[in-house]
């Protein structure tokens, strides 16, 4: 059973951190408008897509990625506006523990965090979807992949020099096969191929082909020849940013296929995945160490808070890219270098809730 005071700090909590979202995504769409207007005319973007599938989208994932941070500054302007009217005293020294006190912030948290979690793994990827499907039809500038090499299954590997979507050549363009014990059966190198849309077929041109027999090797020169493989395009060149339009079955399965093909990138999908997780259990951090930083009267009222609260912001964040390119580039594993910040001002917030009792 809610007390008033439960009431009451939930409404404000909950008010409060929709009000910075309004504020905060207004400002972002102001900023994002002004950089990209150019694209859109010049592009010659429908105002409607623009709004019903960028803006719209955008709003979905850039309020949920910022949730964590805005139910910290939330917590800290509503609570040091609390202490400055004298209502955190009376409830400290109430007789009651002080654990109690803080039921009402969890049950906002745990709202927020349950309410992310879920646009987190399944209205994000979709908005991201059509979002990077509007950015790739009248913003992004042409993808290049250059010096591409992988593994795929059934002993094939692929390797091309450069890739550009703007005219879908595949240059330099090799193949081979291998036997299970790693002798080479086939090989196989165009000067350039064509992948026709949304298939496994192949335009080659201008290649030759090697065939591996016992005691014999066969060449073979062509012009032209339309063939099939295994793969197709949209499986070697893919933008950094893909994973964040599949869903997390879709992700879980991507990620099985890239370390299959030894991509050195599989970090980067992994760390997409455990954030997922990880950045709305951050709420229960964040509201802590925000209840710890502004439950005290301080000079400089709200304005100090904030500044304390934005420092431990900043190197919360620090925390997780550094961790981040950990991963990416030693082979830190990537559950434990997404998780490890939470672990750290987990531990930190309750030391920091402990000296704010005194």
């Amino acid at each position: 059973m809610l007390s008033i005071i439960d009431r009451y700090i939930i409404k404000k909590f909950l008010s409060t951190f929709f009000f910075m979202l309004g504020v905060i995504m207004m400002f972002a769409i102001v900023f994002d408008v002004s950089e990209k207007l150019g694209e859109f005319i010049s592009n010659e973007a429908p105002l409607s897509e623009i709004i019903f599938d960028y803006y719209i989208n955008f709003i979905i994932l850039y309020g949920n990625m910022f949730t964590s941070m805005i139910v910290f500054l939330s917590v800290i302007w509503f609570t040091t506006i609390m202490a400055k009217d004298t209502e955190i005293i009376p409830i400290w020294f109430s007789g009651k523990p002080l654990s109690r006190y803080l039921r009402p912030y969890f049950i906002a948290a745990s709202l927020l965090m349950l309410f992310s979690l879920g646009i987190n793994h399944f209205l994000v990827p979709r908005a991201n979807k059509v979002r990077l499907s509007f950015e790739e039809k009248y913003y992004r500038d042409a993808m290049v992949v250059r010096d591409y090499h992988a593994e795929f299954p059934g002993e094939e590997s692929v390797y091309f020099s450069n890739y550009t979507n703007s005219d879908g050549r595949v240059n330099d363009f090799v193949f081979q096969k291998w036997s299970k014990d790693r002798k080479p059966i086939y090989f196989l190198k165009s000067r350039y191929a064509l992948n026709q849309p949304n298939s496994k077929k192949w335009e080659l041109h201008d290649f030759y082909e090697k065939r591996f027999f016992n005691d014999s090797i066969a060449l073979r020169h062509v012009k032209r020849l339309d063939t099939t493989f295994n793969f197709s395009i949209s499986d070697m060149a893919l933008r950094e940013n893909t994973a964040e339009s599949m869903s997390y079955s879709e992700l879980k399965a991507f990620i099985k296929r890239e370390r299959a093909k030894g991509s050195a990138i599989v970090p980067l999908y992994e760390i997409e995945l455990h954030q997922r997780t990880s950045y709305p259990f951050a709420a229960y951090i964040l509201t802590l160490i925000g209840v710890s930083v502004a439950s005290q009267k301080r000079r400089g009222g709200v304005g100090v808070n904030i500044a304390i609260g934005l420092g431990i912001v900043f190197v919360y964040i620090f925390a997780m890219k550094m961790l981040t390119v950990a991963a990416l580039n030693i082979g830190f594993p990537s559950l434990i270098a997404v998780w490890t910040p939470n672990v750290f001002f987990g531990i930190a917030a309750i030391v920091l809730f402990r000296f704010s009792q005194k």
